[in-house]
């Protein structure tokens, strides 16, 4: 059975989801936030052709019923002239306007909404100006966050009001608002404060997801490891896990330094002379980039032999091209085959510091030599060819 819908003309309904993709762009709370004036919003009507009166009668007058000027109080319906000898002239309709803002916002049933993005842009006017322009550029977003915009907005006149020496986040004294609260809001927070801020004020070098560093809060410092293994210690203690920024110089009589990823192996790491070795945690070893007195010792580093471990070495011979690797090669890797585990998400970067050796058994695993995504974890490599290594080294 035919319908006005199956004619493809245009309903009400049609109209109104229309209008309210429109207003999801936020188009129309900016033109009102800018202050543009209201220009009239006028929409044409597809409708019947004049044979349709004969053909489709029925579905004609249901048709232009559904736009009764009764049914739709907050739009202008215009008309045009249909028919002709056969069947008379009539009056149907071909186009809509709304003449006025309220009109579309009660059209729309958004009144409520609008009022409310309203109050919030007096409040930025009177508290942090600085933020009108986002708000008028972005009502969407106010609107999706506005239980919490209160809070929002006092975060951040707490940040760019603050003048003092350099705080950790949870030092940040606003009513209702904790460590949490910022991180869930970090997105916004941050691209809020970068239209807030002087740029003296944001440190552009640092990621935009690392909230802390990007806006100069102090952050959780970073812990380094370490076992002496020689026998001495340092005030009574053979380990010590140290700030890495206050690690500014090697135990006294140390000239080599061992580092490796798997804990166990620290534990049981021989003595060795003059020597520490240092707890790596995977990618985290690049926090030793700050030891720069690492320069004048020799270093040595041992991780998994799989694809991120030599990723890390890699990682690590930039800031210290002397570095040296113990038990990462083909040799090595074919001595364990029992041993192979499964590397869960492998890299293949290409790695531009690593020896002949090494590359050859990076190479190896990259392209599947043994089979997918081979990995041999440092506690599984037999314990007594890191003695014979370290024997090597000497």
């Amino acid at each position: 059975m035919t319908t006005h819908q199956d004619l493809n003309w245009t309903t009400p309904k049609a109209v109104l989801e229309r209008l309210h993709k429109r207003w999801n762009t936020g188009t129309y709370l900016t033109q009102l936030a800018d202050g543009t004036p209201w220009e009239p919003v006028e929409i044409p009507l597809r409708g019947p052709k004049a044979g349709d009166i004969t053909r489709h009668y029925d579905h004609v007058l249901a048709w232009t019923e559904s736009w009764a000027p009764t049914a739709h109080p907050h739009l202008r319906i215009g008309y045009r002239r249909l028919g002709g000898r056969l069947v008379g002239v009539n009056n149907v309709p071909a186009r809509v306007r709304i003449d006025d803002r309220d009109d579309l916002w009660r059209l729309l049933g958004v009144t409520p909404t609008v009022t409310r993005y309203q109050t919030l842009l007096t409040s930025a006017r009177e508290a942090l100006p600085e933020l009108i322009d986002w708000m008028t550029g972005h009502p969407m977003q106010v609107l999706q966050r506005e239980a919490d915009w209160p809070r929002l907005q006092d975060t951040i006149r707490w940040i760019t009001d603050y003048h003092g020496p350099a705080v950790y986040l949870r030092q940040l004294d606003v009513p209702g608002v904790d460590t949490k609260f910022i991180e869930r809001h970090r997105a916004i927070l941050t691209t809020l404060l970068e239209q807030c801020l002087p740029e003296d004020r944001v440190n552009a070098e640092a990621v935009r997801t690392d909230f802390a560093a990007r806006f100069r809060f102090l952050r959780k410092p970073a812990y380094l490891r370490f076992r002496l293994l020689d026998g001495a210690s340092v005030a009574g203690f053979r380990e010590l896990t140290v700030r890495a920024d206050e690690f500014a110089a090697p135990p006294p009589g140390i000239t080599t330094v061992y580092v490796v990823e798997n804990e166990t192996t620290y534990l049981a790491f021989p003595d060795q002379p003059h020597s520490i070795v240092i707890h790596g945690g995977g990618y985290a070893v690049t926090q030793l980039s700050a030891l720069t007195w690492l320069h004048g010792t020799r270093l040595v580093y041992w991780g998994d032999l799989d694809t991120h471990g030599f990723t890390i070495l890699d990682r690590l011979r930039r800031a210290f091209p002397h570095t040296r690797s113990i038990l990462m090669n083909r040799n090595v890797l074919l001595e364990h085959r029992g041993q192979w585990v499964k590397e869960d998400t492998p890299t293949h970067l290409p790695l531009g510091t690593l020896t002949p050796d090494e590359a050859d058994a990076y190479d190896s695993l990259v392209y599947g030599e043994f089979g997918p995504n081979v990995r041999l974890e440092q506690e599984r490599v037999r314990f007594h060819l890191l003695e014979e290594a370290l024997n090597g080294l000497r």
